[in-house]
C-alpha cells in the first residue's frame, strides 16, 4: 500500500514529524517498507506563464517564447526561452527553470545547472520544463500544463507540494482495513488520539428516476449488490490535476476521468467498484456463479474461460465482469459512452479468494475483497463516486438501488482482562482496556473483569480473544512491554547414543571429501521418468518454474543437475552430497500436523563422485574414480558396522555396475555408475558414481561394547583355495565365518591369481584366491591338533559351499 503523507495528514494530522509517524505505523503492526520523497532535489523552478510563442527563425522544431515569470526575475518583464515542446503555446502555464537552477541529478549523478544559452543563433535565459526533465514521471511528450489558476512566480515545489513523502506499508493479510489512505488515518488517530477528519457523504441531487434492474442469484457470492444511473456524462473531461497527482504517488497512472475516480475512492475509502457504460448493457444485470463453457474479454485484453467456481456480473445475454476482481471489455466506458451504472458491492472473501491468481493476474479490487471490505458504507461510497462524477464529468444521477442478502455475521468476542495482563506479560487495568476499544471505535459491553466486543463492520480480523489482546498492547505500545526474562525452565534434550546426528554425519560425509548441495524438492519431469522409472511423479499445481512441474522420488537428478552446473564451470573434480526429502505416493499414510494424506517424505543421503579419484599430486597418477572408491567412502562411514553390496539394476544406473546396498540383511539404498544412456543423454565426458540411502539407516549406529584385552597369542594361518570365476569374495567370507569352530576371529583376502592359460592345476574360469585366518582361544593355548582341525574345516566347507580346493 503506497499513499503520500499530505493525503494521509488530510485526514488525521497528529504531532509528529515524518519519520515519528512511520516509526508509529511500523510499532503498530502496519510495518512501514519504504520512505521517498515524491520529487528529487532541484531549486530555481517557478511557474511561468507563455505569453507568445513565435517560430524559431533558423530550426523548424523551435520556439521562440516570451514568459512572465512574476517580477521577482527580469524586473518583471517576460524572459526570452527557446523551447523544442510540441505543446508549447500562447496562455499556459509551465515550469520554469531560470538561469542558475538547477535541475535534478542525472545519470551520472550530478545537477544539471541552467545557464544562458544560445540555440540556433538565439539566446535563451532558462528552460521551459516537462514532468520527465523534473523527475516526476516518465512522460516526455511535451511541457508540464499547469492549472490556470497556478501563482506566477510561485516555487514550484510548494505549488506542487513536491516536498510530500511517499509511505509504502507492507501490510499482512489480516490488515485488509488499512487498504486504504482513511483507514490507516482511522489507526493514526487511535494510536495518537488525534482527531479524526469523518467524511460526510450527503446524497446528490436527484434527476430522474430511472434504474437498472438487478438479480442476485447468488448469495454466497455477493452479500449486498447497490447501483445508480448517471445520465449524460462526458467522458471526454479532463481528470484534475490535483486527483492525478494523488493517484500517482500512490503508483496509479492516470487512464479516463471515470476510471480515474473509481480509483480514487478505492485508495481513499478502500471501496472498489466499477462503472458500466450503461447502453452496453441488455435489459438487466445478473450477479451469479460462472458456468462451463462461458468466455469473458476482459479489460486487460484477456479472454478466460469460465466455470461454476468463478462469480461474475452478466447482462441478458452474455457475462459482462468477473465479479470482484476486473470488468469486462464489452461493457467497458469510452469516449462515446453518455449514460454510465456505477456499482459497489460487498462480495465475499471466499469468493474472491485465489480467482486472480487461477488467471494469472491480480488486482486492486480483488486484493481488498479478499481480505474482506466493510460492506456497511457501500452505498455512501457511491455517493462520494457520483458527486465526483457530476463535478468532473457533469451528468445527471438517478437513485440508488440496493439489495442486501447476506452480510458477515459479527459475533461478539469477550476478553478477560487478567487473561490480557498474562499474556502481554505485563499489568493491564480494566480501564486501559476501555480506553483502547474507545479509541479504535470498537462497540464494547463491560462487566468486572471482562469486556464483550462486537467488531465493526471494517474488521474482519477479530475473531476470537487472542485478537483483542493484540489490539490492547498495539495501542498502548509494543515499547511498554517490560524486558522480562524467562522463567521457563532450561532443559537440554538428549539424543540416543544409537542415533547420531545429522549435522555430525554432514561432518563425516565432508570428511570424505564430499560438498554439501541444497536443492529445490520440484524437479523436472524428465528426471522422475529416466533416472527414477516414475511415470506418474506428483504434480505440482503451481510451480515457480514451467520446468520444475513435480515433486522428486529420488536426489539423483537434483546431484546430475549440480554435476552440470560444475561442469559448464570448468570444474576439474566434483565430489557432492545432499540430504533431503524425497515424496512418494503411500495410501497408508495420514493427514497430520507434519504430513500429508497419501504422500510419504522419507529423508535420504545422496552423494555423487565423479573426475579424478585423489587430488592431483606427485606420488601417484591420475585415474578416474571408481565404483570401489565411493564404496569404500560408504564402508567407512557405516565402519564398525558391515555393508553387503549385492548386484542389482537400477534405472538412473549401469546394469552391470550398479549394486542394491544392504544393512543387517535389510535394503537401504543403491550405489553404482551412471547408465550410459543418460550419460550421453545429459551430455556428461563421464560416467559419475551415484549413491542414494535411506537417512534413518545412516544415522543409526551400533553401541560399542567393551572387550577384554586377548590373554593367549592369536595364530596365523593362509589358504589358497582353487575356486570358479563366478565366486565372489562375499561368498568366500560367508563360507569361512559360517565354520562354528569357535576359532575363527577374522578372515582377510590378501591375493587373487589367475593364470594366462589353463595348465595342469587350473582349469578354464578358475582363479586362485588367498585367504590368511587369524584363529584365536581367549580361555587357552592353541594346540597343533587343535589348529589342524579348524583350518580343515573351513577347507572342507569351502568345499562344500564354493566346490573350493586347495591350491598344491
Amino acid at each position: 500500500m503506497q499513499f503520500p503523507e499530505s493525503w494521509l495528514r488530510s485526514f488525521c494530522n497528529p504531532p509528529l514529524n515524518t519519520q515519528e509517524l512511520a516509526n508509529l505505523l511500523t510499532m503498530s503492526g502496519m510495518e512501514v517498507e519504504e520512505l521517498r520523497p515524491a520529487a528529487p532535489p532541484f531549486h530555481g523552478i517557478v511557474v511561468a506563464e507563455i505569453l507568445e510563442a513565435e517560430q524559431h527563425p533558423n530550426a523548424d522544431k523551435l520556439r521562440v517564447c516570451k514568459v512572465n515569470a512574476g517580477a521577482q526575475f527580469n524586473n518583471g518583464e517576460p524572459l526570452q526561452i527557446v523551447c523544442g515542446a510540441p505543446n508549447a503555446r500562447a496562455g499556459i502555464k509551465v515550469p520554469l527553470a531560470t538561469v542558475g537552477a538547477e535541475l535534478p541529478p542525472g545519470e551520472d549523478g550530478k545537477p544539471f545547472q541552467i545557464k544562458v544559452g544560445k540555440l540556433r543563433g538565439v539566446e535563451s535565459f532558462g528552460m521551459l520544463c516537462s514532468a520527465r526533465e523534473l523527475k516526476l514521471s516518465e512522460d516526455h511528450g511535451g511541457l508540464l500544463e499547469l492549472d490556470a489558476g497556478a501563482p506566477i512566480g510561485q516555487d514550484i515545489r510548494q505549488h506542487l507540494n513536491l516536498d510530500d513523502t511517499l509511505f509504502t506499508l507492507k501490510l499482512t493479510p489480516n490488515l485488509g482495513h488499512g487498504l486504504s489512505v482513511y483507514g490507516i488515518a482511522r489507526e493514526v488517530s487511535a494510536l495518537t488520539g488525534t482527531p479524526l477528519q469523518t467524511p460526510a457523504f450527503p446524497p446528490v441531487a436527484l434527476k430522474h428516476q430511472d434504474q437498472l434492474p438487478v438479480r442476485v442469484e447468488a448469495p454466497d457470492l455477493c452479500g449486498r449488490f447497490a447501483g445508480r444511473i448517471v445520465r449524460g456524462v462526458n467522458t471526454k473531461a479532463k481528470t484534475p490535476a490535483w486527483m492525478v497527482e494523488r493517484l500517482a504517488r500512490c503508483g496509479q497512472r492516470s487512464v479516463t476521468a471515470l476510471v480515474d475516480i473509481s480509483n480514487y475512492v478505492m485508495f481513499e475509502y478502500g471501496r472498489p467498484s466499477h462503472i458500466f457504460d450503461l447502453d452496453k448493457i441488455r435489459n438487466e444485470l445478473v450477479v451469479r456463479w460462472g458456468r462451463p463453457g462461458e468466455t469473458l474479454k476482459l479489460l486487460n485484453g484477456n479472454t478466460i474461460e469460465l466455470d461454476e467456481k468463478v462469480g461474475v456480473i452478466a447482462d441478458a445475454e452474455q457475462v459482462e465482469s468477473l465479479a470482484g476482481i476486473m470488468g469486462g471489455d464489452a461493457t467497458a466506458v469510452s469516449d462515446d459512452t453518455r449514460h454510465v451504472y456505477v456499482e459497489a458491492a460487498f462480495w465475499w472473501p471466499e469468493a474472491v479468494m485465489g480467482r486472480g491468481r487461477r488467471y494469472n493476474f491480480s488486482t486492486d479490487a480483488g486484493h481488498r475483497f479478499e481480505r474482506g471490505v466493510d460492506p456497511a458504507t457501500i452505498v455512501e461510497h457511491i455517493e462520494r463516486i457520483t458527486q465526483l462524477i457530476l463535478d468532473i464529468c457533469g451528468g445527471e444521477a438517478g437513485p440508488v438501488s440496493d439489495q442486501t442478502l447476506a452480510l458477515p455475521e459479527r459475533k461478539p468476542v469477550q476478553l478477560r482482562v487478567a487473561r490480557a495482563a498474562k499474556v502481554i506479560g505485563m499489568p493491564i487495568t480494566q480501564a486501559d482496556c476501555v480506553g483502547v476499544f474507545q479509541r479504535l471505535g470498537l462497540e464494547f459491553s463491560e462487566q468486572p473483569g471482562v469486556l464483550t466486543v462486537t467488531p465493526p463492520s471494517w474488521r474482519f480480523d477479530i475473531q476470537i480473544e487472542e485478537d483483542l489482546i493484540e489490539e490492547v498492547i498495539r495501542v498502548l505500545g509494543y515499547p511498554k512491554l517490560p524486558a522480562t526474562p524467562p522463567l521457563a525452565p532450561i532443559v537440554g534434550k538428549t539424543r540416543s547414543e544409537a542415533r547420531r546426528g545429522v549435522h555430525a554425519l554432514r561432518h563425516a560425509v565432508a570428511a570424505r571429501d564430499y560438498f554439501e548441495t541444497i536443492n529445490f524438492s520440484f524437479v523436472e519431469e524428465r528426471w522422475e521418468q529416466e533416472l527414477a522409472g516414475n511415470q506418474q511423479p506428483i504434480r505440482l499445481l503451481n510451480p515457480i518454474a514451467a520446468p520444475l512441474s513435480v515433486m522428486r522420488t529420488s536426489l539423483l537428478g537434483s546431484l546430475l543437475n549440480v554435476l552440470r552446473y560444475n561442469l559448464t564451470r570448468k570444474a576439474p573434480r566434483v565430489r557432492v552430497f545432499e540430504i533431503g526429502r524425497v515424496f512418494l505416493r503411500d495410501a497408508s499414510v495420514a493427514q497430520g500436523d507434519a504430513s500429508i494424506n497419501g504422500v510419504a517424505q522419507p529423508l535420504r543421503l545422496g552423494g555423487l563422485a565423479w573426475g579424478p579419484a585423489e587430488q592431483q599430486q606427485w606420488s601417484q597418477r591420475e585415474r578416474a574414480v571408481d565404483f570401489f572408491d565411493v564404496k569404500g567412502d560408504l564402508e567407512a562411514l557405516f565402519a564398525p558396522r558391515q555393508l553387503r553390496f549385492v548386484a542389482a539394476e537400477h534405472p538412473a544406473l549401469h546394469p552391470g555396475r550398479s549394486a542394491r546396498v544392504e544393512l543387517d540383511g535389510r535394503d537401504i539404498g543403491v550405489l553404482g555408475e551412471l547408465h550410459p544412456k543418460w550419460r550421453q543423454g545429459y551430455e556428461l565426458p563421464s560416467a559419475p558414481i551415484l549413491f542414494e540411502l535411506d537417512l534413518d539407516a545412516v544415522l543409526a549406529r551400533s553401541l560399542p561394547a567393551g572387550q577384554g584385552v586377548p590373554r593367549q597369542q592369536a595364530v596365523l594361518r593362509d589358504l589358497a583355495v582353487i575356486v570358479g570365476e563366478q565366486v565372489t569374495h562375499e561368498s568366500l567370507m560367508q563360507a569361512i565365518t559360517g565354520v562354528q569352530s569357535g576359532l575363527v576371529r577374522s578372515a582377510r583376502l590378501f591375493d587373487v591369481f589367475k593364470p594366462a592359460q589353463a595348465n595342469a592345476e587350473f582349469k578354464d574360469g578358475e582363479r586362485s584366491m588367498a585367504v590368511r585366518l587369524e584363529l584365536l582361544d581367549d580361555e587357552s593355548t592353541l594346540t597343533d591338533e587343535r589348529i589342524e582341525q579348524t583350518v580343515a574345516a573351513v577347507v572342507a566347507a569351502l568345499g562344500d559351499k564354493l566346490g573350493a580346493r586347495l591350491r598344491g
